[in-house]
């Protein structure tokens, strides 16, 4: 029961102060609400009153009556309806501005965008195109029955088929080297029965599971995403996988491409690729460099824009992903102003994603570099930079495709060898000219050879990739 607003109580916030030193009314109020979860027992444990047992009251007041709550049309206020009218013509404007890279939703929030992706969701889900849903679970649907052999009949026949199968599969694979034969492991056979030499690990860096994951962490952890890119092989070294991701799971994340090493291709075909991938995202021309770095500014002023659509967080996270040896932990020192990542002009430097801060609302994440499996062969997975020339076990083998992209000219002013019948006559006059020799004086080519790759990877020797910016 409700307390008397006549009582002295000193838990009646109704009661008279007679005297200065008695307890305010808000006073009351608090201590009252505090002592209001507990209960009252008795000796035995049993709970006779206190809050648990007083649901006929509220505020020390007696409810009379059945409680009633009032409505209120604010609690409609965040409900929104569109016909389907408006829907559709909504969708067709945003798929027709979701192609200009310089367009951008600033409130998604406020749009219903799984809506206007349901017509695609509809489209993959007609199951029932192919069968109807009475010739499957009707009276007189018809079920139909797994094909078995005709010499299964029971479990133990279909044991020993599947045993059979199991040991033809072995001997296959100890025949090519697929499986336990040892001889002949390092053959596989293709489709059409042709046998060739298996890949080794070492050209799959970039594509296990552990670098796949820490790139997840940096895409999932981002607001912005920077794609760098070599601009002396363009098409090899970017991510397209990596960019229909985006553009389907994540398309609120903007992306940047940002053509690095600017500085060793002529400056014509750096326009004409900046022209050509602006048609998809933006793109900067950059060349890392802490003391004399170019396109830096324009970078940081892209940035600072894109920052500007994310303005209700308090900071935003900036990733940086590429392929090995692309530079992108050059790329962070050179926004730094200062030597933050360990940089090495070498794949495999950066091992796990890092953060590093460039402002005090903007954060960047190094990470290390992926590589997403094209159907590359071991010579362009090396020309690319991936993997690197002192793990190589035979680097001569790739030293013929060098001399095949490379000028003669750059050739000889680089190593000073004036003429060469072909890749091993190349390596033996260079051995020789550079003092690479074995113990009893024959030329080291493996030396020499793995130089070669070294200077290839580092930028001394030019090539660049012009069949698409030619084009243009």
């Amino acid at each position: 029961m409700g307390q008397k607003s006549n009582s002295n109580n000193s838990s009646n916030v109704n009661r008279k102060a007679e005297k200065s030193n008695y307890r305010s009314k808000a006073k009351i109020q608090h201590l009252n609400m505090l002592n209001s979860g507990k209960a009252i027992r008795d000796k035995k444990g049993k709970v006779i009153g206190g809050y648990l047992m007083m649901n006929d009251q509220a505020g020390n007041k007696k409810i009379e009556g059945m409680a009633r709550i009032a409505p209120d049309r604010r609690w409609f206020g965040n409900t929104r309806v569109i016909g389907q009218a408006e829907l559709d013509s909504l969708r067709e404007k945003v798929t027709a501005q979701s192609s200009d890279p310089y367009s951008f939703i600033l409130r998604r929030k406020k749009i219903p965008m799984a809506l206007l992706q349901e017509s695609e969701k509809v489209a993959k889900m007609n199951i029932l195109e192919t069968e109807s849903f009475e010739a499957v679970f009707s009276k007189t649907g018809r079920q139909r029955r797994p094909k078995l052999s005709t010499a299964i009949t029971d479990y133990a026949s279909l044991m020993q088929d599947v045993e059979k199968k199991i040991s033809e599969a072995k001997d296959m694979s100890y025949e090519t080297g697929t499986g336990g034969g040892n001889n002949h492991r390092d053959f596989a056979p293709d489709d059409d029965g042709a046998v060739e030499i298996a890949k080794d690990d070492m050209f799959a860096k970039g594509q296990s599971k552990r670098i796949w994951g820490e790139l997840y962490k940096v895409l999932d952890c981002s607001d912005v995403v920077i794609e760098v890119i070599d601009a002396r092989n363009v098409p090899g070294t970017r991510c397209l996988h990596i960019e229909k991701h985006l553009k389907k799971n994540a398309s609120h994340k903007q992306l940047i491409l940002v053509l690095n090493k600017c500085d060793l291709v002529p400056s014509w075909c750096t326009r004409k690729w900046v022209k050509l991938l602006s048609k998809e995202y933006p793109t900067v021309a950059f060349h890392a460099n802490v003391t004399k770095a170019f396109g830096k500014g324009a970078l940081i002023t892209l940035l600072r824009q894109f920052s500007k659509l994310h303005a209700d967080k308090r900071q935003i996270s900036v990733g940086i992903i590429g392929y090995p040896n692309v530079g992108k932990s050059s790329v962070i020192n050179t926004l730094k102003g200062q030597k933050v990542c360990k940089a090495a002009p070498v794949p495999g430097e950066t091992k796990v994603w890092q953060y590093v801060t460039l402002t005090k609302r903007m954060f960047l994440i190094d990470s290390p570099g992926v590589v997403y499996d094209v159907g590359d062969d071991e010579t362009e997975t090396v020309l690319k930079g991936v993997v690197r020339a002192e793990r190589l076990k035979d680097p001569t083998d790739f030293v013929a495709p060098m001399l095949a992209r490379l000028k003669k000219e750059h050739l000889v002013r680089q190593y000073g060898v004036p003429d060469w019948d072909d890749a091993t006559d190349f390596l033996m006059k260079m051995a020789r000219l550079k003092g690479k020799l074995l113990p009893n004086g024959e030329p080291c080519m493996d030396t020499v050879a793995k130089m070669m790759i070294n200077d290839w990877q580092r930028g001394k020797l030019p090539f660049f990739w012009r069949r698409r910016a030619a084009a243009l």
